[in-house]
């Protein structure tokens, strides 16, 4: 039986790699590294970011990760591409600057973005209820007790609906949100924030609104038109020759070993997951960061209105303590920056993103116009959101700004 999770079934057209976030070449595989531009055309010193492919060899020759793939863009290019280690230990395999990384739970603001194209179109309205697309959550309880009020696109993409448990996926979206419906609810709607499922209900609300499955929308919609060329659910043949392999720390706490994990399970069949199904290259999401970073639009085609990447960017959970390191707050689909510290420190109040269960990384920065991409690969090493590498590679990029 055909599987579908984090690889279900499309392959994308080959189109270029980024000379600049906005602009390409065209190359086929394998992959050269890609041509940056000069870092002294947007204010960066080239030594200073010099200084990251530098400090990854350390995390690499002290087993905290295979091997790392580090991306900086700024006002619109690509100023700093660099891979470090290895790809597949076990086979020698270099990491490639186009290497394949299961993204995990950076799949949720694609998701979000698509929920926000269907509201430009007025296929939905964030405040409608999400019975109105899913009839199963009219019967949602809290401890036997009825909910104080209908859960809301809003409250799904902020994780404040109150839906708790598991992020992963049954064969299809609508048998997976159906059996989400089943769960009790963890708390009331809007009462606190709590991590959740909630994407993966707008990746139903999403195939509902839209007529179509939640792949193909994504396809058409935010990959195709974005040249995201190596952003799917289901890498081809040829795609899964780049995939990074998964590690973990060994018994002896000195070394790495592989690690099998259920959102890149390839056994059996299961739908796309819009929580974090996703594989994808540096490349191609700091291509979908820019067209954020520019209001919803790349290369003159717009994806989004701005007035949607405004809000999906704005912070909607109030004073709720949330997310994974201290001062964050949560747009849609979006972690936000209120207050920086600790591992946001060097960031701007404002700058917005997200990471993944295996270590990936994807932050913007409106206020500097910089784009962050780390991609790692590993698990069992505490939280990746506080992780000492991604705090290492933020300070050295911010640390090259010279104006």
């Amino acid at each position: 039986m055909k599987r579908l999770p984090f690889y279900h079934g499309f392959a994308l057209l080959l189109t270029a790699l980024a000379l600049t976030v906005s602009k390409g070449s065209a190359k086929d595989t394998p992959q050269t590294k890609p041509p940056c531009s000069d870092p002294a055309s947007v204010g960066m010193d080239a030594k200073h970011l010099a200084q990251i492919p530098k400090r990854m060899r350390e995390f690499v020759e002290n087993k905290q990760v295979a091997g790392v793939v580090t991306l900086v863009a700024r006002k619109g290019r690509i100023v700093h591409i660099e891979a470090v280690g290895l790809a597949n230990v076990e086979e020698k395999k270099p990491i490639q600057e186009d290497s394949l990384f299961a993204i995990a739970s950076m799949t949720k603001p694609i998701t979000a973005t698509a929920v926000m194209i269907l509201k430009d179109e007025g296929k939905l309205s964030l405040d409608d209820p999400v019975s109105k697309y899913i009839p199963e959550f009219k019967d949602v309880s809290l401890k036997d007790a009825p909910p104080s009020r209908a859960i809301t696109i809003r409250d799904c993409m902020t994780h404040t609906s109150g839906i708790v448990g598991s992020q992963r996926c049954e064969r299809t979206l609508k048998e997976t949100a159906e059996a989400i419906a089943k769960r009790p609810l963890g708390f009331q709607p809007g009462a606190k924030w709590q991590y959740s499922p909630g994407l993966t209900v707008c990746g139903r609300v999403v195939e509902v609104a839209s007529g179509q499955p939640f792949d193909k929308f994504l396809r058409d919609r935010i990959f195709r038109p974005l040249k995201m060329k190596d952003t799917t659910f289901c890498p081809t043949p040829k795609q899964r020759k780049r995939v990074a392999t998964i590690y973990k720390p060994g018994p002896d706490k000195k070394s790495i070993v592989t690690v099998a994990h259920w959102l890149t399970d390839d056994q059996g069949e299961r739908a796309p997951n819009p929580s974090g199904g996703l594989v994808s290259t540096a490349t191609d999401m700091a291509r979908f960061y820019q067209m954020v970073l520019n209001g919803g639009e790349l290369d003159g085609k717009r994806i989004v209105s701005k007035a949607s990447v405004e809000e999906m960017t704005r912070l909607q959970t109030k004073d709720l303590k949330t997310g994974f390191t201290p001062g964050n707050g949560w747009g849609l689909g979006w972690c936000i920056v209120r207050e920086p510290q600790g591992v946001t420190e060097m960031l701007s109040p404002g700058t917005f993103g997200h990471g993944g269960a295996f270590g990936t990384q994807g932050w913007v920065d409106p206020k500097r116009e910089m784009i962050f991409v780390l991609m790692i690969q590993r698990s069992g090493f505490g939280n990746g959101d506080a992780s000492e590498i991604r705090k290492v590679f933020q300070k050295n990029a911010v640390g090259a700004v010279k104006q």
